[in-house]
């Protein structure tokens, strides 16, 4: 039976998505010896003297606006070949567990102010935590990508805010919401979007407060993820790049999201960013998002890059990255949930820029080059050892 004291609570927002139940389904093969720990990189050597809480001390829950239970949806997820055949037979149990443990999301209407909808998500949390035992328990935040959000009077410090929450105003995105409540229900908090979650400077503000570690902003995947390799490269080399165009097709949920503008332009920000920093200077082109519905939870990315080599001989390179979305997303949410309980126990609070090789556009870090992010990483999760 596993220690009480180093449970630890993985609460995810978008608990019956592609991404939560991947995270779910995952975590209890790599409990049951049914699969190894691909993809974690946090199971790699370098890692495992950092106290991090073990897979087998992660308790799940959530909340989710979808109905479909978590079995279910792995069913679902195994025809779309993102999960192993057979598998959701095998870990049913654990499946059945977590979604035992998932709520409906509180969503702000007529009748329930974001207020009271930020007091429901903490009283489910607490509730969380007293029912399974837990030392701490991590927010982390998996839903579909929001709009940019505008600027409001509320959002510039903590008594602002929570004097426009009391008159019953309406000032947060939902994934801020999540954010708020995960201050109040003194969680560490995940943001795995590039939604604005705690990037609010009020939010920031309470999180300081509190003494609570946050992360974010925006997974990297994919496409970025090259981006942040390749860049180094190119500057180390003295290779000026001049233009860097890509083109994303996207299925599933996160797909149908981005196929509206004032979303998509939510993620172009983070996706573009890295270059800018590694680069130096600023590179001509853009990113292109295209919702393609048969795709489904698998994504196909083209970049076109073209540079200046020595007497300004013009070259290119171009490539083709293709994959799962969920595979490729589920184990850095585990990583990242142990890292920031790991934080949390060690009274690390504040941004953690050191986490900053997991993200697009890292929240406390300017670095973007992704082997100075993992050496970063490293030494952060070096530092976190010792006696739990």
């Amino acid at each position: 039976m596993p220690d009480q004291r180093s449970r630890t609570g993985v609460w995810l927002a978008g608990a019956r998505g592609s991404v939560a139940t991947t995270v779910v389904a995952g975590t209890a093969a790599l409990r049951a010896g049914l699969a190894g720990p691909t993809g974690c990189v946090t199971e790699q050597p370098g890692f495992p003297d950092a106290g991090l809480p073990a897979m087998s001390d992660l308790v799940f829950g959530g909340h989710d606006v979808a109905c479909t239970p978590l079995p279910k949806r792995a069913e679902q997820l195994v025809a779309a070949g993102v999960l192993p055949h057979g598998l959701p037979a095998l870990v049913h149990g654990d499946l059945a567990a977590a979604d035992a443990e998932i709520r409906p999301a509180p969503l702000p209407d007529g009748d329930l102010s974001q207020s009271d909808a930020a007091g429901a998500i903490r009283a489910d949390i607490d509730a969380f935590r007293e029912r399974h035992g837990l030392a701490r328990v991590v927010v982390v935040n998996v839903t579909s990508t929001e709009p940019v959000v505008p600027e409001h009077p509320a959002h510039v410090s903590a008594e602002a805010l929570r004097a426009a929450l009391a008159a019953g105003e309406n000032v947060l995105p939902p994934s801020s919401l999540y954010a708020l409540a995960a201050i109040d229900a003194g969680c560490a908090h995940v943001d795995f979007t590039p939604s604005a979650g705690m990037r609010i400077p009020a939010l920031e503000e309470l999180a300081g407060k509190a003494g609570l570690p946050y992360a974010g902003n925006d997974g990297k995947t994919g496409e970025t993820l090259l981006k942040a390799t390749l860049g180094p490269m190119f500057a180390a080399r003295g290779l000026r790049v001049r233009t860097w165009s890509g083109t994303n097709l996207l299925g599933g949920g996160d797909g149908e999201t981005l196929a509206d503008p004032a979303a998509m332009a939510s993620k172009a920000v983070s996706k573009q960013r890295v270059l800018a920093e590694t680069l130096g200077h600023p590179v001509e082109g853009e990113v292109h998002i295209d919702y393609v519905p048969s795709l489904g939870d698998w994504k196909t990315a083209w970049d076109h890059v073209t540079f200046e080599g020595f007497l300004g001989v013009r070259m290119n390179l171009q490539f083709t990255w293709a994959g799962c979305d969920s595979a490729l997303a589920a184990p850095l949410v585990l990583d990242l949930a142990r890292l920031a309980a790991r934080a949390h126990e060690r009274g690390i609070f504040g941004p953690l820029g050191e986490l900053a090789f997991f993200f697009k556009d890292p929240v406390g870090s300017d670095e973007h080059a992704v082997m100075s992010q993992y050496e970063t990483l490293r030494t952060f999760a070096a530092g976190l050892g010792g006696r739990r």
